[in-house]
Order: C-alpha cells, then structure tokens, then sequence
C-alpha cells in the first residue's frame, strides 16, 4: 500500500511539472469586449479563459490575429486554442469544445427607418446580409442556401457597407455592436438600429487543438475551474470588473 501511494504521489508531481512547464498560446481576433488587447486582461472573455486556466494549473500567453487565421492557427497547430469560439460542427474535426462560459446574444441590425423584419428565416431571403467570413453565428443561418450572405473581414466593415446602402443587414453579438457604436462607429448610431427579434443565442466556448497533447484534460480541468470561479464569486467579480 505505502509503494502504490508513493507511486501515486510521484505521478501526480511529475504531471504537476509538466502541466507547469506548458504554456498555451491562446488566439482570438479582436471582438470587444470579450477578446481585445488594448482593453484591460485583453477583454473579458480572454480574461476568464486565462483566469480559469491559471486556476487549473495551465500558463498561457495571448496571441490577437484576424479570425481566419485563428482557426486556421488552431486547425495547423501554431496555437493551442481559440478563446471564444461559437458552436460549429464542422470544426470537431480539428478541436474539442469547452462547455459554454459565455453566452452571446446575436442580433440583426438594418438602417434605421428600414421597412424590413424578421421572424424566421424565409423573411430575410430577400436582403443582402454582410456577415463576417468564417463566424458561426447558427447553423440554421449559416447553412440556408436561399439566403444572401456577403463575406467581410470585420463587423467594422459590416457596418460601413449596410450604412452605405451596399447591403441590407448585418448581424453581431449585441453588446459588441453597442462597443463600436460607442467608439469607432459614433457616426453611425444614429443610422443603424437592430431587429427587435434576436437571431439566436449562443454559447462561448474554448475551443483546443486535438494536436495539443491532454487536450482531453485541459477541457476537463476548464471546466470544472469555470464551474469553481461561478461557485465561489470570482466569476462575477472579473464580470463586474468588465462591467458586465
């Protein structure tokens, strides 16, 4: 019995170093407030990521890139994670999802004044809606073949077009759009306005690489620190500490 504890004991050491010895280098594009590097803890979702992977014995570092490369960072093993990752099927081949930490409200957004509304989908197969590339904003939009969606780098962008009359629509996690109309698009709070019925709700995940070795555990071991932070108010204390 002594030998088996003693056994136990060094094993637990010998992954205690490793897990210490492992820094994660966590990708996310810029999406205030929740991943931003000029925002304190680089944003609240990236905040909470790195808090919960601290508490579970994980360093990491933060790396901001343009989405597509993020995943495509993630899919080729240059990172280990996405910090704020919507549900997509399709991207199981390459990562594992976390349970939700977040949830984001996702909302439509047309000119102000604009006759257009929405209930379901079949409403907005009329509109060109700009959308950013690669954003998994729900399967049911994502994948409707009668709806026009117009690719754009960012919601920046998204936004510059609709005001422009160049689309009709465009669509963002609500309180991301209230940031930018708040900052770098002031001149356009004015001309847009959002569709009263949300598009959908969806839960912010981790997504990691399954090239990362233990992604298995890190998976586990987030959750279970998300679940300990709700659990003992240091959860809503960095929420409270973002303002939210």
């Amino acid at each position: 019995m002594a030998l088996r504890l003693l056994l136990i004991l060094v094993f637990l050491c010998v992954a205690g170093v490793a897990r210490a010895g492992e820094v994660l280098r966590i990708a996310a594009d810029r999406w205030p407030p929740y991943a931003d590097n000029r925002l304190p803890g680089n944003g609240v979702a990236v905040h909470l990521v790195q808090a919960a992977l601290k508490r579970a014995g994980y360093a990491s570092e933060y790396i901001e890139v343009p989405w597509p490369r993020v995943l495509h960072g993630v899919a080729n093993g240059e990172y280990a994670l996405v910090a704020d990752a919507w549900y997509a099927q399709e991207r199981e081949a390459f990562g594992v999802y976390s349970e939700p930490y977040l949830v984001n409200r996702v909302r439509l957004i047309k000119r102000r004044g604009s006759p257009i509304t929405f209930a379901k989908l079949a409403d907005l197969y009329p509109y060109r809606i700009a959308m950013v590339r690669g954003y998994a904003y729900s399967e049911a939009f994502n994948n409707d073949p009668k709806l026009q969606r117009v690719p754009v780098f960012s919601f920046v962008n998204a936004a510059l077009m609709l005001q422009a009359g160049r689309v009709d629509l465009t669509l963002e996690d609500e309180i991301t759009a209230q940031v930018h109309f708040n900052s770098d698009l002031a001149e356009l709070k004015g001309e847009l306005e959002f569709l009263p019925v949300p598009l959908a709700e969806n839960g912010l995940h981790i997504l990691v690489g399954r090239h990362v070795p233990h992604h298995a555990e890190i998976i586990v071991a987030f959750n279970q620190a998300i679940r300990a932070m709700r659990a003992d108010g240091s959860y809503d204390a960095l929420m409270r500490e973002h303002g939210l």
